[in-house]
Order: structure tokens, then sequence, then C-alpha cells
């Protein structure tokens, strides 16, 4: 028995959005069908992220500022000329901070020693953001939300939350965790995601598989104390503590999606599961996956599908980084069943690029299979993209996944499916488009029709350009010369005796598009 009764929605708002969000959910796949500008057969419209990990990574704590902005450029222009459109950062790897925070210290993954400001107030988080921006990626803002250190060795700071209560964490194996059934943590957890959401120009807040910790062999999880007092409390009998496990989950969840609804609506909150949600053998009526591994549900105590069907997160990415044909994880089997459970929202499938590439293709061993992987997530409507694991792979190229991916499934631009459920309308198109001469060369240029500041109206444009007579067709991602949040576009100016017609189009914070745009035609 579940008992989702413990949460308490903060406002009239939050409840009218809960409700009306369940409701848009049943429709969103017939809305999207019809929907004039988003076509899955064209690949127009893809989600294209990356992970950007920082736990475990040793390069930044010994760089210098002027080196990692350097570093970070490079990554964001090399992940730019693979037509990526978001990138994920652990901003909070271990309950500490790769952003400037008054909530919790700085992280020792960044500067080599927890609570240690960088150098110049150098706020990464900050840089990226904008940076990402001006290269048309999103920025989402990866937060793990319940552990504190990883190993015996980590020292955290002294002004860190663990020293001022202590009772609120819990240390299994090695490593220390909020305890997720104190209210108290997850109070601390949105506390941390709201000054977030508040302060940075972040585009959603990303959770990934740790929730519950995986388990180790032979040792309980050791929150009998936090059962003992909230359990019945809440409806749990003694026997019922897997379900009062992912209760504190759900719990958690709801409560960080109405932070940020309740903070800035058109934040998205989006999480990438572990690949499995549990197994067919574990399910009575069979409804589990075909595979032999760990469960999101049983193991995790994380119930994916169900905040996917109560709209409680925005996009889901499980982490699907098996090979096809693997034997106790097989990725197509895991594919499919994850379209046939996400309720119609969006669906992006997170893949490992080093498995991926190193894995012979089954039907033609000298080939990998990112073919094989790209045009099966492309056959199923209901996937709406990728998520590539991890950023440092597509920088090194390893084995030739940015160079496939640049001069095939990313070729050309894409844009990121429109979020149906939080917005439809779709925004005004451009005014005053007009080709004229600038200092710096001639150019299409116009300006927006609305406030920026209000996330329906145009956060950037799309040009298109058409050979003369030319049917314009927005669906083909080959006529995207630009995306862009300038209010122009340099033109290729050369003779000035071919005729084009250029067509700006506007989209607003959800990825709406306005429906026919703006042309001008041009000599080239």
């Amino acid at each position: 028995m579940s008992n989702y009764c413990n949460f308490v929605y903060p406002s009239n708002k939050s409840i009218i959005y809960y409700f009306m969000r369940k409701f848009i959910v049943a429709f969103c796949i017939c809305i999207l069908i019809s929907y004039n500008g988003f076509s899955q057969i064209t690949s127009k419209r893809e989600f294209r992220g990356v992970w950007i990990s920082t736990a475990w990574q040793d390069q930044y704590k010994k760089m210098s500022v002027p080196q990692l902005k350097k570093y970070f450029i490079q990554m964001l222009d090399s992940l730019q000329a693979c037509n990526f459109n978001a990138v994920i950062f652990q901003a909070r790897p271990c309950a500490d901070a790769f952003y400037y925070s008054e909530i919790e210290p700085w992280s020792h993954h960044f500067t080599g020693r927890q609570g240690k400001a960088p150098q110049t107030h150098f706020d990464p988080m900050e840089f990226l953001i904008e940076e990402a921006h001006k290269r048309h990626m999103e920025f989402h803002a990866w937060l793990n939300p319940y552990r504190v250190s990883m190993s015996e060795s980590d020292m955290l700071h002294h002004s860190h939350i663990y020293y001022k209560h202590p009772e609120w964490f819990i240390k299994y194996g090695k490593q220390i965790y909020f305890d997720p059934g104190l209210p108290q943590s997850r109070k601390h957890i949105c506390k941390v995601v709201k000054d977030i959401v508040r302060r940075y120009d972040v585009d959603a807040i990303h959770m990934d598989d740790y929730f519950y910790p995986y388990p180790i062999s032979g040792l309980s999880f050791p929150d009998d104390s936090s059962f003992a007092i909230y359990g019945a409390s809440q409806g749990f009998g003694k026997n019922q503590r897997d379900d009062w496990r992912r209760n504190n989950v759900n719990i958690l969840i709801q409560q960080i999606k109405n932070t940020i609804v309740l903070e800035k609506p058109y934040v998205r909150f989006g999480i990438s599961p572990f690949g499995i949600y549990r197994n067919k053998k574990s399910t009575l009526d069979g409804s589990g996956s075909n595979t032999n591994g760990l469960q999101n549900y049983d193991n995790l105590y994380a119930d994916v599908k169900l905040w996917v069907e109560k709209g409680w997160i925005d996009y889901n990415i499980p982490q699907i980084y098996w090979e096809i044909g693997h034997s106790a994880a097989d990725y197509e089997t895991l594919i499919k069943w994850w379209t046939l459970n996400n309720y119609g929202a969006h669906l992006y499938i997170g893949q490992d690029v080093a498995r991926t590439v190193k894995a012979k293709d089954l039907s033609n061993p000298g080939k990998n299979q990112l073919s094989r992987k790209m045009q099966l997530e492309r056959s199923l409507p209901a996937v709406y993209g990728n998520c590539f694991w991890l950023t440092y792979e597509i920088m090194k190229n390893t084995g030739g996944i940015a160079d496939s991916l640049r001069n095939n499934y990313h070729k050309y631009p894409a844009l990121i499916p429109p979020y149906l459920h939080m917005h439809q309308k779709r925004p005004k198109d451009v005014k005053s488009l007009r080709a004229q001469w600038l200092p710096q060369g001639y150019a299409l240029t116009w300006k927006p029709n609305g406030d920026k500041r209000n996330p329906e109206n145009a956060q950037y444009y799309v040009v298109y350009c058409f050979k003369d007579k030319e049917k314009v067709n927005l669906d083909d991602p080959s006529k995207i010369v630009a995306v862009t949040r300038n209010t122009f576009y340099m033109l290729p100016f050369e003779l000035g005796k071919i005729k084009y017609k250029y067509v700006v189009t506007s989209v607003d914070r959800f990825h709406n598009e306005s429906k026919k745009g703006k042309s001008k035609t041009v000599r080239l």
C-alpha cells in the first residue's frame, strides 16, 4: 500500500497545476501528433543532451580560473559542432556546490578541498549557463539529492549542515547520506533547489539514479529510527518498510516539482533513473521488463513510472547503458518497455558512449552499435531524443562518436520538442523583418514581438533558407541555417544575383515555435 497523503500543496496555484497536469498528460500524445512543426521523422524536433560529470573528475581541481574558462569553452564548442542542444551539469555531487551558495560549501571536486572558494570568486555554473545559452544549448542543473560523501576519506567542511544536524544523516557502508525518511532532509533539499532556480537562469533541475543508495550485499539500510517515528504515523505497518521508503521518495519528488513551479513555472524537472524499472519476474501481473538486474522500484525505492504518470516530472531519461543483445538487460527490450510505460511524457534515452561504440552490431560485426541504436530510437514515436554519457567521450571522439554525430545523426540542428503539458500556445512572429547593410556586413534584422521576460514570448529564433520558388517546408531541418538568441543573422552575400527566401520563426521558453514565421526574399 502506498500513502501519498503526507504531502501538502503549498498554495491553490499548485492544486490547480496538479489537476490540470493530470488532465493534460492524458491527451498530450494526440496534440503532439497534430502539432504543426513537430516531426520525429525529420528529426527537426529532438532532445540532444549530454551529461557533464564533476564527481570523480580530477581535472577541475588542478586548473586555474583562466584554464577552467578555456576548458569549458572548448567543451561547449565541441558539443555545438555536434549540434547538441542541452547540457546536464553536475552542480551538486555531494551536498556541496559547483556554484556560489550560502547553503552548502564549495565542492572539493572543484577546488580540491570542500569549502575552499575558487580564485577571483569564479562561479562555474553561472559561466556555463551564459556560455551554453550563447551556443543555444539548454542548461540543466544536475543535483544528487541524498549523497553527502563518497568515501571515509572525504573531509566535510565545518560549515556543512552535517555538523549542525548530525541526526539528519545515516552512514551506509563507507558513505554518508541524508535520511530520506526525515521531513527535515526533504526540506533542506527543496531549499537548495529553490535557491538555484531563483538565482540562476537554469532551464531544468535534473536528478539521476541515486535515491536510496545502491544496496550493499548483507547490509541493511539503517533507517530503523526514522521508520519508528514516521512509518506508523504515515499509515505503514511494520512489514511495509519498502512501501514507506518509496513514499518518502515520492513526497520528495512532488515537493521539488512544486518548489520549482512556485518559483519559475517554466523550469522543468527531469530524472535519469537506472535503466530497469522492474524485472518481469518481480511483478505479479508480468508488467515488468524481460530483464534480470537491479530495479528502481524494489532496490532504489524510486517509483519512476508513477512520477511520470502523475506528472511530477517533466521528462524521463532512463539510463539504458547496455548493449543490444545483452543477456540480462537487452537495450532493445528496455527501450521498447519504456516507450509503453511513459504516459505520453517526454522520453529521452540515456546512452553510454563507450559501451555503445565498443559493442559489435549483431548483424554486421564490422560496425559498432551506434547506428542500430539511433535507428531504433528514431523509429519509436514515443522517444523524443537522447542523452549521452558522457561529455568527455564526445570530446575525445571515442570510437569516432563525435564524427558520427556531426556527419550523420546530428548533421542538422534540432529544436527540443515542445513541452506542451506546460504551455501550448505559440509565440507571436517577429516584427519588422528586413535585409540591410550593417557595419559588419549584409544582414537580416528583426524585432521581437513581446517582452522576453515573459517565457511565453520569443526566447530564441530559427532562421531557414530556401531557394527561389522552392516550397517552404519548416519541417525540414536541412533548411535551418541558424538557431540564435540574436535579433539578426549575417547573410552570406556574394554577387547579389541569386534569389533566396529566408524565414524567421520565434520560439518560446517551452520550445513552442510560431506557426509560419516571417519571410524575406533577398539577392545574395
